[in-house]
């Protein structure tokens, strides 16, 4: 059983420029084909001041950038239990190469199933850019298999 009074807990803010290089790579690992995000020339002919992210590339920004707190160690939690359950973004406002993004992730909840067989972890991360504008969030769910 997690320890609940681990929900509210809020990690440092950790800070990650967005290089254009990743958001070629990301697009091209995501099969996109729209050219705004893989020319720079595109994407200002498209009304963007530089490459925009491709969607979901929110969720990389966190791995550039992890959360130093480790919530699963303090848990106690076997990262060989884990599998990755949910994930859902929201979207502020574009993320573009260049920008820095800095992110703050809270643990909004924890709960079990099946009798205790399955813990989760719910966390919300909110990514904000160098003018302070909230860009966007994810909220993830990370499944720990007990038995």
């Amino acid at each position: 059983m997690l320890d609940k009074s681990f929900i509210g807990s809020t990690s440092a803010p950790r800070a990650v420029e967005v290089e254009k290089g990743q958001l070629k790579f990301f697009a091209k690992a995501t099969d996109e084909t729209n050219r705004i995000y893989f020319d720079e020339t595109a994407a200002k002919a498209a009304g963007h001041p530089a490459l925009p992210a491709p969607p979901t590339f929110l969720m990389c920004l966190g791995s550039l950038a992890p959360d130093r707190e480790d919530i699963l160690g303090k848990l106690g939690i076997d990262i060989g239990r884990i599998l990755h359950g949910e994930q859902h973004f929201t979207y502020l406002a574009p993320i573009y190469a260049g920008d820095t993004i800095t992110l703050t992730t809270r643990v909004t909840d924890l709960y079990d199933k099946k009798g205790g067989a399955l813990d989760f972890i719910v966390q919300e991360t909110e990514a904000t850019n160098q003018k302070g504008e909230k860009v966007g969030a994810t909220c993830s769910t990370i499944v720990v298999r007990n038995t």
